[in-house]
C-alpha cells in the first residue's frame, strides 16, 4: 500500500471529531489526498470477514475534475432509463405504467454508475475496446438497476410505505397486488435481458444476486437472532440485501472483459466493500438526515422494527436497548427511546468508522488496476458515497 501511495502521490485528509488534520504529500496532479492512521478499535470488529487497511479516508478528485467526470458518466449512462422503460413497455397496458413508475430518471443510479465505471476501469486495465463487449456491460448496469428497483417496489409493499423518492409509492397509487405483479415483471424482464447476453457465467452471477436479495429480505424479517448473533446476522443480511447487487454486477462486467479469477475477485470485493459502506451510511442517515433529504420518513428502520448498526453499537453502552430490539420496537415509546439512546451513545460514530473501513478496503482493491480516468472517478465516487447526505 505504501508503494501504491508513492506511485499515485496522493495528499492526505483525515477528519476526526470535527477537527480537520491535513498532512501534505507530494500531490498527484489534479488530486487531493489520503491519510494513514491507525483505525479506532471497533466493537464487533472481529465479526467483519474481510481485512481493512489503515486508511481513514479515500482520495478525491479536485473540483476542477468534476465536470469532466460527470460528462464521462453521463455519456456511459445516457440511455439507461430510456432503455429500461422501453424494455418494460412490452407488456399489458395496465402493467406498463406501474413497472415504469420508479424509472423516471429521478433515482441516483448509483449501482449502474459504479458498475460502468468499474467496467471501463477494467477495460483499460486489460486493454479491451470491443464495442460489443461494452454494450453487454451496459446491459449489466441496466439489469442491476432493474432488479434493485423491483426490490424497492416489493419493499414498499412489505413495509406499507407511503412514499418513495419524494412521491407516492407504487402501492399507494395502484395497490399492493398490482405492485407485486409489477415488481415480479421487472425482475423477469431483467433476467430475460441477461439471458440474451449469452454468457453463462454472467447469467449465474445475476441469478445469485437475485437469490441473495430474496434471502436478505427473509433475514431482515427474521427476528430470531440472539444478542450475541445480532451483529453477524446484520452484516450477512446487509451483504445479501444491499452489497450483493454491486458485488455481482462488478464481477459480471469483469467476466465480460475477459478477467481471470484473480481480477474477478478484485472486482467482486470492491463492489462488496463499497456496498457494505453504502448501507452503513444509509443507516446513519436514517438517524441524522431529514425526511426531505431521504425521500422517505426519518427513523424509518426503527419504525419497521429493524435494529441497524447504530442501534447495535449503542446497545453496548445501553444494554436496556436489548429487550427493545428483541421485541422489534413494537411497544409505545420504544422507537423514541431507541432514537434518544442512539444519539446519546457512540453508535453513530462507530457506524461511520466501520463504513470508512469498508471504503478503505474498496480503495485498496482499486489500487490493483492500471491508472485511468475511470479508476480516478471511482476514487471520487467512493469518497462521495462515504460523505453523502442524500
Amino acid at each position: 500500500m505504501t508503494a501504491f501511495l508513492a506511485s499515485q502521490r496522493f495528499a492526505i485528509l483525515f477528519a476526526s471529531h470535527n477537527r480537520q488534520l491535513c498532512r501534505a504529500y507530494s500531490g498527484l496532479q489534479k488530486c487531493e489526498s489520503l491519510l494513514f492512521t491507525s483505525p479506532p478499535s471497533l466493537l464487533f470488529q472481529h465479526q467483519i470477514q474481510t481485512g481493512v487497511p489503515n486508511i481513514t479516508n479515500v482520495a478525491t478528485a479536485s473540483a476542477n475534475d468534476k465536470p469532466d467526470n460527470d460528462a464521462m458518466i453521463r455519456r456511459d449512462l445516457a440511455s439507461l432509463y430510456e432503455d429500461i422503460r422501453e424494455s418494460l413497455g412490452k407488456s399489458q397496458a395496465t402493467l406498463t405504467p406501474i413497472a415504469q413508475y420508479y424509472f423516471d430518471g429521478e433515482g441516483k443510479a448509483i449501482r449502474p454508475m459504479i458498475t460502468m465505471c468499474l467496467a471501463k476501469a477494467i477495460n483499460c486495465h486489460l486493454n479491451q475496446i470491443s464495442s460489443e463487449m461494452i454494450e453487454k456491460q451496459k446491459k449489466v448496469a441496466q439489469v442491476v438497476e432493474m432488479i434493485h428497483t423491483a426490490s424497492l417496489v416489493h419493499d414498499d409493499v412489505i413495509d406499507l410505505a407511503e412514499s418513495r423518492r419524494n412521491k407516492s409509492s407504487a402501492n399507494v397509487v395502484w395497490g399492493q397486488k398490482r405492485s407485486i405483479v409489477a415488481g415480479d415483471f421487472v425482475v423477469g424482464r431483467a433476467i430475460e435481458i441477461c439471458a440474451a447476453m449469452q454468457s453463462d457465467p454472467v447469467f449465474e452471477l445475476i441469478t445469485k444476486m437475485v437469490a441473495d436479495l430474496v434471502n436478505g429480505e427473509l433475514m431482515q424479517l427474521d427476528g430470531s437472532a440472539t444478542e450475541n448473533e445480532r451483529f453477524a446476522h446484520y452484516l450477512e443480511k446487509t451483504f445479501k440485501k444491499t452489497a450483493s447487487l454491486i458485488a455481482y454486477s462488478c464481477q459480471s462486467v469483469s467476466v465480460l472483459a475477459g478477467a481471470d479469477s484473480s481480477l474477478q475477485n478484485i472486482a467482486f470485493q470492491f463492489g462488496r466493500q463499497l456496498g457494505m459502506a453504502f448501507q452503513l451510511v444509509d443507516d446513519v442517515l436514517d438517524f441524522v438526515a431529514t425526511s426531505a433529504q431521504l425521500g422517505k420518513p426519518a427513523a424509518a428502520d426503527l419504525r419497521l422494527g429493524l435494529a441497524t448498526a447504530p442501534v447495535l453499537f449503542a446497545a453496548h453502552k445501553f444494554p436496556e436497548l436489548n429487550p427493545l430490539i428483541q421485541r422489534r420496537f413494537n411497544q409505545p415509546g420504544d422507537v423514541e427511546t431507541a432514537f434518544y439512546l442512539v444519539h446519546r451513545s457512540d453508535g453513530l460514530q462507530r457506524t461511520k468508522e466501520l463504513a470508512s473501513q469498508y471504503c478503505d478496503d474498496a480503495v485498496t482493491k482499486l489500487a490493483h488496476l492500471s491508472p485511468s480516468s475511470y479508476q480516478q472517478i471511482l476514487y471520487t465516487l467512493t469518497h462521495e458515497l462515504l460523505n453523502r447526505m442524500k
